[in-house]
């Protein structure tokens, strides 16, 4: 007998010679060299070295999220690099040792390999789309992460970060890289204390982060863009995140006058697929450092990125409707994180989430002083002042006599802003006396009014027979909206010799003479007026924004409102704002003292006390009731997680187009939060991804939807 490695050969010395033995090793390790070799149809050629290549096939699926092993035949040796787009077959059977069947499906090679794990036979790639290596790296981590914490696929998550392919595009090459600018002054940086810092620090390659109040008037633009060309002039890049294309455009254009051409790109869907994807080239190439851009840029493959920036985190836009569903602030967050990159994130308004990155340390306030703040924000009046106060009528009317007032003294200055919420909003329920908000004794979710007139909580579903107002005691509730179209009428006719004018979904205007008129424009869409400004603005039905079915509807308000008066000019000018809203309320409070930041620590506090986002983390499971069931109880959700509901969803109306998120034409469905501690969103995550994955390899049930952090908690 003898040993050989710790094994014993006695059956084989038994039965032959040393030579039989020696034959019999070496077909085994052949047998093994063999099954580690990809084999292919027809036994085509396979490329002589890391003849494997994993791809990320474009599929979705939850339980798909993985990459899939194909040979790389000789002939496509050379383009089949990481990175690069390819078509294989997928879902092709082994019959005969052969692969047969399968669809053609694009995807990408995200590695090339010696050898693969599969033991079965290979198919080959069936084409290389493009030679262009597209999903770096760098981008290709970036997606995983995104894909991790929102409970999606990397698949859907890189659909969101490499634009559609255009060969045009593609076959025309990109313009050299220019040489760094020189740094830029720091102009109206230094109405902020910490301001010429910030940039200091961007031009020697640091990474600050930074959290700043924007100070009111038309300055933001020009703020932000010296703040990338900073970076620009340290060596690296930067990339800018805004709303929407008015906003990118402005900010394009101020970039533009500071460094000149040929250093940036806007990426905005106006400028056309092929125009875009041309732009996105050009980035991935390195041709180009800088980036503007609305919330698909957030992924903008920027080389040695220096600087990410986000303008006002609190608008709507800035969370893709596409699964996962990421918010562009904590993308950027990542990448400012895994890319060592400075940190940006400002706006007029500051929203919760921005309150806790400063309060955490994780970034620093980028604040002006008071006496700044007093001398650019304009002069904030409420409907509690003078007589009005004491006269209950005026109070209540829609347009009291001190708006009447507001807009003929700015009419004789100017051009007057009136902000009318669109008809659009579904109002939260609030008290008719005090305008507080309706919510729920046992877990302060928001009420909804159900069938008959019946109240019942919008997260648990308990029901709320014998509502009173906790602050006033009152036992009426209010509900309503006139919308801009009505007001415009309205004001036409008060006003006639002056013309009006309207922005809004339909038609919104970018700027507007600096001549008298009437401008009533819905939040978000305010144009710019000409000669410094409004002379006045009038923000109506201010309670409808403050019940709006959010649990940030103060903050939205607030931000809405602070977005409307910085456009009007400043007090020593003379601007003046009517806010038609309770003056007693907190967010009226923070608008008459141009304190967004005091107003968001203070909502941070009390959504810590009551364990809301995003102190804590909360996910959204809706589909039919069963499904959600099934997938809470089969999920293995982290210890001490919170399942508040499930509560039926309503049912969109049969005229409006459908949005992401609503359900499937005819059936009803149930939506239940999953709520747990700080530290535990990861966890949660996994689970409900894992939940999911299993129920569609098992196939049960039909789908449900899952996504992290919804905004939409009412």
């Amino acid at each position: 007998m003898s040993r050989e490695n710790g094994r014993s050969e006695v059956g084989v010395e038994a039965s032959g010679t040393g030579e039989q033995l020696a034959l019999i090793r070496e077909a085994v390790r052949e047998k093994k060299a063999d099954r580690a070799k990809p084999r292919t149809w027809r036994g085509a050629e396979l490329a002589a070295e890391l003849p494997v290549a994993r791809v990320l096939v474009d599929k979705g699926l939850v339980h798909l999220d993985r990459y899939f092993d194909y040979a790389v035949p000789a002939a496509m040796d050379a383009e089949a690099q990481p990175g690069v787009r390819v078509r294989v077959r997928f879902g092709a059977g082994e019959k005969g040792g052969r692969r047969e069947g399968g669809k053609l499906v694009s995807g990408f090679i995200v590695e090339r390999v010696a050898e693969s794990e599969y033991r079965g036979v290979l198919a080959p790639l069936a084409q290389v789309l493009s030679p262009e290596r597209v999903l770096s790296p760098e981008l290709l981590g970036l997606c995983r992460a995104v894909a991790d914490r929102y409970a999606g696929t990397l698949a859907d998550v890189v659909q969101l970060a490499v634009p559609p392919r255009r060969a045009r595009a593609e076959a025309k090459p990109s313009p050299p890289l220019l040489a760094p600018n020189a740094p830029p002054e720091v102009g109206s940086w230094a109405r902020y204390g910490a301001g010429a810092g910030f940039l200091s620090a961007l031009t020697r390659g640091d990474a600050p982060r930074a959290v700043w109040t924007a100070l009111p008037g038309a300055t933001w633009p020009q703020e932000l863009a010296r703040a990338a060309a900073a970076a620009l002039a340290g060596g690296r890049g930067a990339l800018v995140v805004v709303p929407d294309g008015r906003a990118a455009a402005r900010v394009d254009e101020a970039l533009g006058e500071l460094i000149g051409e040929g250093r940036h790109v806007l990426l905005t869907a106006d400028a056309g697929p092929e125009e875009r994807y041309r732009r996105w080239l050009a980035v991935s190439r390195g041709s180009v450092r800088a980036v503007i851009g609305t919330r698909a840029a957030m992924f903008a493959p920027v080389a040695d990125l220096g600087l990410v920036a986000l303008w006002d985190d609190g608008d709507s836009s800035h969370s893709d409707p596409h699964a996962p569903q990421p918010h562009a602030r904590e993308v950027l967050i990542q990448r400012s994180v895994n890319e060592r990159a400075g940190f940006l994130l400002g706006g007029l308004s500051c929203t919760v989430e921005a309150a806790q990155l400063v309060e955490t340390g994780w970034a620093r306030p980028l604040t002006a002083e008071r006496e700044q703040v007093r001398a650019a924000a304009p002069l904030v009046r409420t409907i509690g002042e003078g007589d009005e106060a004491r006269d209950a009528a005026a109070r209540a009317a829609r347009l009291p006599s001190m708006a009447w007032q507001v807009v003929r003294d700015g009419l004789t200055r100017g051009p007057v802003l009136v902000q009318v919420p669109r008809r659009g909003y579904a109002p939260r329920l609030a008290c008719e006396r005090c305008r507080t908000p309706a919510r729920c004794r046992a877990c302060a979710g928001p009420l909804e009014a159900q069938e008959a007139g019946a109240l019942a909580c919008a997260w648990c579903g308990r029901a709320e027979p014998d509502w009173h107002c906790a602050e006033c005691g009152g036992a009426r509730l209010r509900a309503q909206i006139v919308g801009a179209r009505r007001t415009a009428e309205e004001l036409g006719r008060a006003f006639p010799a002056v013309p009006v004018r309207t922005s809004g979904r339909d038609h919104v205007l970018t700027t507007v003479p600096g001549a008298p008129a009437l401008v009533v424009s819905t939040p978000g869409a305010e144009p710019v007026a000409a000669g410094g400004g409004y002379a006045a603005a009038l923000l109506l039905d201010g309670w409808a924004l403050l019940g709006r079915p959010d649990l940030r509807a103060g903050e939205e308000a607030l931000r809405r409102w602070l977005g409307a008066a910085a456009l009007v000019r400043g007090q020593a000018a003379g601007g003046t704002v009517a806010v038609i809203a309770e003056p007693t309320l907190r967010p009226v409070q923070a608008l008459v003292r141009w304190d967004p930041v005091g107003h968001a620590v203070r909502e941070l506090a009390e959504r810590a006390e009551l364990g809301f986002p995003p102190v804590s983390r909360m996910a959204s499971v809706a589909g039919r009731a069963e499904d959600v069931a099934e997938l809470l109880r089969t999920a293995e959700l982290p210890s001490g997680a919170e399942v508040l509901g499930p509560v039926p969803l309503p049912v969109p109306d049969a005229g409006r187009p459908r949005r992401p998120g609503d359900p499937p034409p005819g059936e009803e469905w149930e939506r239940a939060l999953v709520r747990v501690r700080p530290g535990q969103g990861a966890a949660l995550a996994a689970a409900l991804k894992a939940a999911r994955a299993a129920r569609l390899v098992k196939r049960e049930g039909e789908a449900v939807r899952v996504r992290i952090d919804p905004p939409d908690l009412g």
